[in-house]
C-alpha cells in the first residue's frame, strides 16, 4: 500500500518531459558560455561535467571594465510547450542568486527570466511560465510574460552586481 502511495506521489512531482538530463556522458560543448567580455568585461565562467554526471557552471564575476555577468545557454530544436505550464529544474547552488532564462526563438534579442535564490543544497523548483518576465540586458520590457508556446533556448546567468566566485550544479531540466 505504501509503495503505491509513493508511486502516485512521485508521478505528481516528476517532470513529464525532460529537456536536458546531465550524465557523465553529457557533452559540455552543447552548452555555450557567454561572459561579459562581449562588452569589455573580465568575468570568467566555464561549464564542465562533474565526475558524478552533473553540469557545473562555475567561475568568477568581475566588475572591472563595466563587466558583471556570466551565462551558459543551450539551444534546442524548436519545441512546442503548449501542453505544459512550468519549467522544472533540479540544481545545487552556492547560496547565490541566479537567473533562469528561456527564449521562444533563439534569435530573439530578449528573453524571459526569473531569479532564483539557491540554498547550497540540492533542490527541485518548479517555475510557472507566467512568472517568467520579458527582459533585455536586465531591463524589463513592457510585454506579456512567457507565452508558453515554444522554447528554443534555456540559459542560466549570474549577475548580482558584485564581484564574486560562483558554482551552480545542474542535474536536469524538464517541463511540467
Amino acid at each position: 500500500m505504501i509503495n503505491l502511495f509513493l508511486i502516485c506521489l512521485l508521478s505528481m512531482i516528476q517532470p513529464t518531459n525532460t529537456l536536458f538530463e546531465f550524465s557523465v556522458d553529457s557533452d559540455p560543448k552543447s552548452w555555450t558560455v557567454v561572459n561579459d567580455g562581449v562588452m569589455g568585461g573580465l568575468s570568467k565562467g566555464q561549464f564542465t561535467i562533474s565526475k558524478e554526471g552533473h553540469g557545473v557552471f562555475m567561475g568568477k564575476v568581475s566588475l572591472e571594465n563595466n563587466g558583471g555577468f556570466s551565462l551558459i545557454q543551450h539551444r534546442l530544436p524548436s519545441l512546442n510547450v503548449k501542453k505544459y505550464n512550468s519549467l522544472v529544474v533540479r540544481f545545487k547552488g552556492d547560496g547565490k542568486k541566479y537567473q533562469i532564462r528561456l527564449k521562444t526563438n533563439a534569435s530573439d534579442y530578449y528573453n524571459y527570466a526569473v531569479s532564483v535564490q539557491t540554498s547550497g543544497k540540492w533542490e527541485t523548483i518548479s517555475i510557472p511560465f507566467e512568472s517568467m518576465i520579458p527582459q533585455f540586458r536586465g531591463r524589463l520590457l513592457n510585454a506579456s510574460t512567457f507565452p508558453g508556446a515554444q522554447i528554443e533556448e534555456v540559459a542560466f546567468l549570474i549577475g548580482n552586481k558584485k564581484a564574486e566566485e560562483f558554482c551552480l550544479e545542474i542535474d536536469w531540466i524538464a517541463l511540467k
